[in-house]
């Protein structure tokens, strides 16, 4: 696993141990980040569920001002820790150790502008929703604010429709088993 471009570009990032985490496949960042390109750059980001912190990683690489970190297993933690270091990007980041929910509950502060969300794939939508529409709620999304979520193809809940007043489906795309469902923030 690397960093793909920019300022970091090439670097090898580590991937925490066991089989907890799964990283976002290079090729699904390359893709993920051709298509928002734009959105990126200046962008506060959060990564929530973050793992390796691959695609916060790749934020800051390609120009985002900041990004937080939002990771429970300490393991992880670490190794996001070291993987920003590696990267020389540690200065415009932090790693919260913590439960998704419990940050999302309690996040005011910093508006993201864009949100990862690569939650284990036994994490129901409806609660991935949830989630995101309490960051929406708080005003911690930014207004218009991207949030990619991660799921796997064979998740029968894609095809049901995004049960959401404050979030609509902006595109969905498929690379192998994995589904990026891109939503967007409406204007309360």
């Amino acid at each position: 696993m690397r960093v793909i471009a920019g300022t970091a570009g090439g670097r090898r990032l580590k991937a925490p141990p066991g089989r907890g985490t799964r990283p976002t496949a290079d090729r699904v960042r390359e893709a993920l980040f051709s298509s928002i390109g734009d959105e990126i750059d200046g962008a506060d980001v959060l990564d929530l569920f973050a793992g390796s912190g691959a695609l916060g990683i790749e934020a800051l690489s390609r120009g985002a001002r900041w990004a937080t970190f939002v990771e429970r297993d300490e393991r992880a933690a670490a190794v996001v820790r070291d993987n920003l270091a590696a990267a020389g990007l540690s200065e415009r980041a932090t790693v919260v150790r913590g439960d998704a929910a419990a940050f999302v509950s309690r996040s005011a502060g910093r508006r993201y502008a864009v949100v990862f969300c690569d939650p284990p794939y036994d994490t129901s939508l409806a609660a991935v929703t949830a989630l995101v529409e309490q960051l929406h709620a708080g005003d911690a999304l930014a207004p218009g604010g991207l949030v990619v979520v991660e799921r796997d193809r064979r998740d029968p809940q894609l095809g049901g429709g995004l049960p959401s007043q404050l979030l609509a489906v902006d595109r969905q795309r498929s690379y192998g088993d994995t589904v990026l469902l891109y939503l967007r923030a409406k204007d309360r």
